[in-house]
């Protein structure tokens, strides 16, 4: 009951001040949203490399006994669009979790080496296990995302001051870099690996499909209810770990808790998906932007946002490669690369 009292204490100074203008704040960031979630929706299924009238998009959506060419593109893009929209929320919280477990605000999956670790693993299954469904795929970058976190998070732990952010990247893009050399290693001589693995390297969501689709969701929903559930903790956490000691959190166990959440959603994603970077980043640093650094808000909002950023990004690759596509791995890398350098040279950037 004290340290119940002790964080309503130390929560009140923070958080008065902005709930007397929440309300407002909150209408305008969520009918915004909105307003980009459905336009991304639309334009996820109306446009590619053959575009699609808004009355064959009605036909597609709801009237299933229309069988014009429009109406079945659109039934054909409504798995990736959903997919799309799923893998994007889940690496947007993926993000908001690693940065808070690492207090970290350039913590990112693909920064952290996560998304290589997976990558090696899928790789080692294609080559050796001789696999290629997303069944087998989900849980070799399970094991393999867990994995690395592991080590990237010892590694980073080391010598004085333990886990400090700095210490964390710069493990994370050894831990990378390593990975990225094994990974070649296994693929320069087996030329039939590479064919069927640098279409998943590259990241994408264009070969969807429900199966996948009802593969990932059991993943994304316990990700989520875990990234929920230890948003006030991680909030007590930002305070620093002593803080957090003295307000009752068991930083240590939150930490593996919260890390596994974030493991669980990129390791997933990256699986049907391939590594797609920075999605975490971006979604997660424009939504403490607009509401601030409330994990109970920042959690929800990521996913939105980060659905919002993928999707749009695939609509892009499909527009910027019209008669092809551009797959969506290159378009976030595009925008996501010069914002993290630009993150990265302001000296505002600094422990959460």
């Amino acid at each position: 009951m004290r340290s119940t009292k002790t964080m309503d204490n130390i929560a009140t100074p923070h958080t008065e001040q902005p709930r007397r203008h929440l309300p407002q704040h909150w209408a305008l960031v969520i009918i915004l949203c909105m307003i980009l979630l459905v336009v991304s929706i639309v334009a996820s299924l109306m446009l590619g490399s053959r575009p699609i009238s808004f009355r064959e998009l009605i036909d597609g959506l709801f009237h299933p006994n229309a069988q014009s060419y429009g109406a079945n593109i659109v039934r054909k893009r409504i798995s990736r669009t959903v997919f799309s929209l799923f893998c994007g929320g889940a690496l947007g919280v993926s993000g908001a979790l690693m940065q808070s477990v690492t207090r970290n605000p350039l913590a990112d999956p693909s920064i952290l080496g996560v998304n290589t670790g997976a990558s090696l693993f899928v790789v080692c299954g294609i080559a050796f296990l001789n696999i290629s469904s997303p069944n087998q795929y989900i849980w070799l970058a399970l094991v393999g995302a867990a994995l690395t976190a592991v080590l990237v998070f010892g590694i980073g732990s080391m010598g004085r001051g333990g886990a400090t952010p700095i210490k964390l990247v710069l493990a994370g893009a050894a831990i990378s870099a390593a990975l990225s050399s094994f990974v070649t290693a296994i693929l320069i001589p087996r030329s039939h690996v590479m064919d069927q693995f640098r279409f998943w390297q590259v990241g994408s969501v264009g070969s969807a499909t429900w199966s996948g689709i009802m593969t990932f969701l059991p993943f994304l929903i316990i990700g989520l209810i875990i990234a929920f559930i230890t948003a006030p903790a991680l909030n007590a956490l930002a305070l620093g770990d002593e803080v957090a000691t003295g307000l009752g959190v068991r930083t240590g166990t939150l930490r593996m808790i919260a890390a596994l959440a974030g493991v669980l959603l990129c390791g997933a994603a990256t699986a049907l998906a391939g590594p797609i970077g920075f999605i975490g980043l971006l979604s997660t640093h424009l939504v403490r932007l607009l509401i601030g650094p409330d994990l109970r808000f920042v959690i929800p909002m990521s996913a939105l946002a980060g659905a919002i950023i993928l999707t749009i990004s695939d609509v892009g690759g499909r527009l910027v490669g019209n008669p092809g596509e551009l797959e969506v791995g290159v378009v976030t890398a595009f925008i996501g690369a010069p914002i993290l350098i630009m993150l990265a040279m302001r000296s505002k950037v600094r422990s959460l």
